[in-house]
């Protein structure tokens, strides 16, 4: 009897060994993908790799392995489409919530689609977790095509931001995050605010970048990678965990790192941590970046995507402040030109009402002839002084329109140089800043720069490095252990307009 009890304790030892090593095992790489959020990992390769901007996924947003369908959208081409769109997913939404609503009610499955759903929550059934999934409906628009063609843009931009990262000993992979952030556009712009390839804020990106209304070095692709690595690395710091670090990224380093104090471990964060903003967005945001690493490699393995290739440009410091047009003539490009390889500088220098700061960090074509030339720019086109705006002091009787017709600019101008509300209210006294009368050309206004980054202090060319092998891991590391995750397409029900239309009540 005791050698039974013996060799049963030895068991349940080894189990538990053997559950501890597997947990250790799961959690030992940089960027693991820990069982609680390997259906989230998967729901969101789907997403990026597989369901179009033409399709949306139905599914719990708590848990995402709960899909219950895909619905076929109209075209977003096609007149009325976005109307037809918002009906059909009305309709989707009721039909499941009656189906939802007979389980509250005790009732049994009896239609094929009513059990399809049933299934969904095995050993689950009961009336309070189907009262929560009628809460939890949410869809997801599919991001295939957006999302190939962030990769392809991403081409141009890629080898930079792998170059800082590997400066700052931080884990290349971290060159992935803009394809959740802005799919590496330059120009996103969010609700919140956040603008630029890594979304900065101007309160976050302030304590790395130059901000203001002349200059916003978030749109500029070297100083806002540069930016974004700092922040990552000092999110690392204090959180000593990358997963956690991913997501103070968007949740917030202090909020992380309560929670961090909370609860712990990144699992039981996720499993267990409830705020008024740590919702969606945050708790999926590590999970979106998993994915988006291991869609965009595999799509830069695809010989048949041709990726934008990085452009090579000259950069240095201007040592006075100067005119963007007067610069532009002197090297010989056009200001439309000068603006796209210049998107930091705000349109304030382009219509000639400032001129460009000192110390700002300007880029080129890399030509032989502008290398010499930035060597021996002439005196003649840099000034000791920023322009000064002219003042006027508000008088009895005056009106922000009039004082605007009176100095021949916009009201729109004048109101936004002096921060008026939206009534242009103005006081005895005030003194209102009168901006400069130049116009900006429709060609430069039109001229949204997309430009290629680099550089430092000196005059630097920044070459575009070799093409890493995908799947490869930073520095010398091997690679991680994952989860297998395979995908379970097949399994959910195609709803389109036809289909759902006629069972609508």
């Amino acid at each position: 009897m005791r050698k039974k009890i013996t060799c049963l304790l030895l068991v349940i030892g080894v189990l538990l060994l053997l559950l501890l090593l597997n947990d250790q095992a799961e959690a030992g790489s940089r960027f693991p993908i820990y069982r609680i959020i390997a259906p989230n990992v998967q729901f969101w390769e789907n997403i990026y790799g597989t369901y179009t901007g033409d399709q949306g996924v139905l599914h719990d947003k708590d848990d995402l392995s709960i899909i219950y369908g895909v619905i076929d959208f109209v075209p977003r081409n096609i007149p009325g489409a976005g109307k037809m769109n918002a009906q059909l997913e009305k309709v989707v939404r009721q039909r499941h919530k009656k189906i939802l609503e007979k389980f509250i009610n005790g009732q049994k499955p009896k239609t094929k689609e009513e059990k399809k759903v049933y299934a969904l929550f095995k050993g689950k059934q009961k009336a309070a977790v189907f009262r929560e999934a009628i809460e939890n409906l949410r869809i997801q628009t599919g991001l295939k095509n957006a999302f190939r063609e962030g990769v392809i843009r991403s081409g141009a931009y890629i080898p930079l931001i792998k170059k800082i990262m590997r400066a700052q000993n931080l884990p290349v992979e971290l060159a992935y995050l803009p394809h959740v952030e802005s799919s590496f556009n330059l120009q996103a712009h969010s609700k919140a605010a956040a603008v630029g390839l890594w979304q900065f804020t101007k309160y976050t990106g302030r304590e790395y970048m130059t901000i203001n209304e002349l200059v916003d070095e978030r749109f500029d692709v070297y100083l806002s990678s540069l930016a974004a690595a700092k922040f990552l690395k000092e999110n690392y710091r204090q959180l000593e965990s990358w997963p956690l670090a991913i997501t103070a990224y968007n949740y917030g380093r202090t909020g992380m790192v309560r929670a961090q104090q909370q609860w712990g471990t990144y699992p039981q964060i996720i499993k267990n941590h409830e705020t008024g903003i740590f919702k969606f967005a945050s708790k999926n945001f590590y999970s979106e970046f998993i994915a988006a690493v291991r869609v965009a490699r595999r799509l830069e393995n695809d010989r048949s995507l041709i990726k934008d290739r990085p452009w090579i440009n000259v950069s240095f410091r201007l040592k006075k402040y100067a005119s963007a047009k007067k610069l532009s003539e002197y090297f010989g490009i056009s200001v439309e030109e000068f603006r796209r390889l210049n998107p930091a500088l705000r349109d304030p220098i382009f219509a000639g009402q400032r001129y460009i700061p000192q110390g700002t960090l300007i880029r080129l074509p890399a030509t032989k002839r502008i290398r010499k030339q930035i060597k021996n720019i002439p005196s003649r086109l840099l000034y000791a002084h920023q322009i000064r705006d002219k003042v006027y002091k508000v008088r009895k009787g005056d009106t922000a329109l009039g004082i605007a017709i009176k100095y021949k600019v916009s009201l729109k101008q004048l109101m936004q140089a002096n921060k008026l509300d939206k009534k242009a209210q103005l006081r005895l006294g005030q003194k209102l800043k009168i901006p400069s009368r130049t116009v900006v050309p429709k060609a430069q206004a039109q001229a949204k720069s997309q430009p290629k980054k680099k550089s430092v202090d000196a005059v630097v060319v920044l070459q575009a490095t070799p093409k890493e092998q995908a799947g490869k891991t930073a520095e010398g590391g091997g690679k991680d252990k994952e989860t297998s995750l395979q995908a379970d397409t097949k399994k959910s029900s195609i709803l389109t307009l036809k289909k759902v239309s006629k069972k609508t009540p």
